[in-house]
């Protein structure tokens, strides 16, 4: 075993993009600990009454990412980058259906400030936030992916330039655009 944990987490999901099932099982004690932050920092930004635990969330995340037969597993960067993607699908779902349930009230649009970075609070933000990525994937998908690994994914400006394949400075660069296109894009939705 290597000494790096990094290390380790890619040699495990290389040995899964290879077919090898019994790494499923070495591979949730490694990364379980960093997929329950990343799901605890998704819901603190969630409405206070929210019904999903982290627990619940790294379950369904953790059951869909092992369930990915057709991944070609890179790196970690690039598995946490997934685990992010997945886990912003199942919130958004939760939030939809959650609106669903409570048709006739108020639905708030987010109102972003410069600093896209500040939490999201309610379902109906989270919301309106997964539609302006998506429409920014349909001009700029590079542009979308990257704030969906900064931003939801948690990863750092390096590690998304590993996954994108980018440098540390693209990505910077990209990061204060998509930042005010999406500031611009929530303004006129309001």
């Amino acid at each position: 075993m290597s000494k790096h944990p990094e290390d380790n987490i890619t040699r495990l999901l290389i040995e899964l993009s290879n077919g090898d099932r019994a790494a499923v099982d070495l591979l949730l004690p490694v990364i379980y600990d960093e997929l329950r932050k990343l799901a605890a920092n998704y819901l603190r930004r969630e409405r206070i009454d929210h019904t999903l635990q982290p627990t619940a969330l790294v379950h369904e995340a953790y059951l869909k990412l092992i369930d990915q037969s057709r991944v070609n597993w890179q790196n970690r960067a690039h598995f946490f980058g997934v685990a992010a993607q997945i886990m912003r699908r199942l919130l958004v779902d939760h939030a939809r259906k959650h609106n669903a349930e409570k048709r006739g009230q108020d639905f708030q649009k987010l109102s972003l400030d410069e600093n896209i970075d500040r939490a999201v609070e309610r379902s109906a933000e989270l919301i309106a936030l997964d539609d302006a990525l998506k429409t920014l994937a349909t001009f700029d998908q590079q542009k979308a992916r990257m704030v969906e690994l900064r931003y939801f994914g948690g990863l750092s400006i390096e590690e998304t330039a590993d996954v994108l394949g980018v440098t540390p400075t693209t990505i910077k660069r990209h990061w204060r655009l998509a930042k005010a296109w999406l500031h611009g894009e929530m303004q006129r939705s309001n």
